[in-house]
This record gives C-alpha cells, structure tokens and sequence, in this order.
C-alpha cells in the first residue's frame, strides 16, 4: 500500500493537481458562486467556463514552449508573434470591403497563421541553423516583433466588427468555448505527433544531449526548427483568439508576459528547464493551475496589478523544488535524520507504517 502511495506522490502530475484542486477547493469555500455552472441559449456560464475560456491563448503558447523546452531551449518572442497576428488579422479585416463576410475572416485568419509560421522558422533558422543561444535569438524578434505590429497597424489600435471573427474568440460549440475546443485540438494534435510516434523520443534524445543525439543519426537540426515553428504558428493562433476576444489589435499590449505565464505553466507541470522529458499533460494543468490563480486573485478581491507578485511566489517555490542544490540538500537531511535514529526505534516507525 505504501508503495503505491508512494508512487502515486511521486508522479510528475501529482502535485499539479494538488494545486489545481487546492485552488478550486479555495474558492469554493470563499465564493460559493464559482462552483455553479448555469446553460442559457446553448451556452455555458460560470467562474469554471471562464477559465477555460480565457486558458485557450495561454494553453496555445505554453503548448508550443512545452515542445520548444524539451529541445533544450526557450522562446521569448511568443507575446510579440501574437501582436503580429492579432495585427494582420484584424488589418485586413479593416481593409476589406465585406468585414463581416466569412472568406474576409478565412483570408484574415490563415494569412496571419503564415506570417506567424514565417516568424517561427526566423527563430529556427538563428537557433538551428546559426547556432545563436535560444534566449538572445528569440530576444530579437521579442523586441522587433512588436514594432512590426505596430508598422502593420500604423501605430493606432485598430478596432474591427465583425461577428464571425469575434466568433472564434467568445463563440460556443455544444456548450464549450470555441476559443477552448481550439487549444484543446492543438493539444490532441500535438499529443498525437509527439507520443504515438517517433518524434517524442528523438525530441527527449535532442534535449538531453543535442550532441550524441547527432551522432546517433537523429537529425536534431530539424528537430529543433521545427519546435520553434510549432511555437510560432501556435503563438499566431493565439494572437487570432485574443484579437478576436477585444476586436482590437494592440501591438504594446497583446500578449504582454505570457511568454512567462507559459514557461511557469510549462514548469508547473514538470517539464524540466534543462531540457529533455516534457510532460503535455503536466502543461495543461499547468496553463490551468495559473489561469485559476488568476481568477482566484479577482475573486478574492485583490487588485489584479498586484497579481505578479503571487505568480513570482509561484515561480520562487518551482524553482526551488526543480533546484538541484535544494534536492541534495534535502537527501543530506533525511540521510542525517536515518542515520540520528537508532534501529530498533526505526524498525518500529516502518512496523506502524
């Protein structure tokens, strides 16, 4: 019995789903109301619809961070390719005679996707091809990109009606937020590519060691770009649905930190910085764990200005759990601990247990 607790306590999910039912579990005491779900026309409402709601642009990007830190490593540009594809998106919507009409829309969305795909293979080439470090590679187009947007939009917001692109955002599908069931495909798609075939293992194999993976035959040159497109494209993805949610492109504050909010997701479900395993599952907890937490400072009354700070606390206490000097410290204290208690009283503590 114990093993299995033990087993169970030790899986790379357990903790962020103690958190995430923590969270829920805290509000529910405080705010009776963020537990109900009501259906009005074809529609679902409450506090738990939300969040899944406003998780889809987050869950989107911190998919495509899960893949792109798995390689080994890191991609800040995400909030700025959104920028940029909530700017084109809504640009030709603007521009079109015929807003409202759903080929505006197509061209708008897949012409965004595009460019967001062009911007991805930008990183890949720098980081695969150039060998420039992750960090400063996606740095340029992290401060590039929203200047772009902001070329693209004339440096005003640009503010569009049109109900089949605010469709994407806010719409609903057998009760569910459409903006949800998109993460959600994104996530099945991924999951699919990444776990049922051969490009999980080669992906693991070029994070852990990107030169004996080489050597083995694994072309990680590939591996690699394509993870910083996947980043891209899903980061456009997103920009579309925040796009869409506001009906107005705004290149200084569309997708403002989230490259950080998906990393703390990312690590939250146990995908190691260093590179190598990566959970998608343990991600998607992850995006909801913060999401939630999001919610929980509303409901709890605080100014949303002041929500950062809990997030760094969030960020403090990973941090320290993944630190290896922390693990070893924490093995020298148990190591001390055994070694303190005599055998009989041991041999007792493991009978009563």
């Amino acid at each position: 019995m114990n093993t299995v607790i033990g087993a169970v306590v030790r899986h790379r999910l357990f903790w962020p789903i103690v958190a995430l039912v923590g969270l829920i579990a805290i509000n529910g005491v405080a705010q009776p109301r963020f537990l109900n779900i009501s259906v009005r026309d074809g529609q679902m409402y409450g506090a738990l619809i939300t969040i899944l709601r406003e998780s889809a642009p987050l869950m989107l990007v911190a998919l495509g961070m899960t893949i792109v830190i798995a390689t080994r490593g890191i991609d800040l540009s995400v909030g700025a390719i959104m920028a940029v594809s909530g700017a084109v998106a809504l640009t030709i919507i603007d521009n079109s005679p015929a807003p409202g009409s759903l080929g505006t829309v197509a061209t708008a969305v897949v012409t965004a996707i595009l460019v967001s795909l062009v911007l991805g293979v930008w990183n890949g080439f720098l980081v695969s091809v150039l060998g420039i470090q992750p960090i400063i590679a996606t740095l340029v187009l992290m401060l590039a990109g929203r200047g772009v947007a902001l070329l693209i939009t004339g440096g005003f917001i640009t503010t569009v009606t049109s109900a089949p692109y605010k469709w994407i955002a806010t719409g609903y599908v057998l009760l569910l937020p459409v903006a949800f069931l998109i993460a959600m495909a994104a996530v099945a798609i991924v999951a699919v590519l990444e776990r049922r075939t051969a490009l999980g293992v080669l992906t693991e194999a070029v994070g852990i060691n990107p030169e004996a993976s080489r050597l083995a035959g694994v072309r990680s040159r590939g591996i690699v770009f394509g993870a910083y497109i996947l980043s891209g494209v899903l980061a456009g993805v997103a920009g579309i649905i925040v796009a869409g949610n506001t009906m107005a492109a705004d290149a200084n504050a569309a997708g403002m930190f989230i490259e950080l909010y998906a990393i703390l997701a990312v690590v939250l479900g146990g995908t190691s910085l260093m590179g190598g395993k990566f959970s998608i599952a343990g991600t998607v907890v992850g995006v909801f764990v913060v999401q939630t937490l999001e919610i929980t400072i509303i409901f709890l009354g605080i100014p949303p200005a002041q929500s950062p700070v809990f997030l760094a606390i969030a960020v403090i206490v990973v941090v320290l759990i993944q630190s290896p000097s922390v693990h070893r410290w924490a093995r020298r204290v148990r190591d001390s601990w055994r070694s303190d208690t005599p055998a009989g009283e041991e041999t007792k503590a493991e009978v009563a247990s």
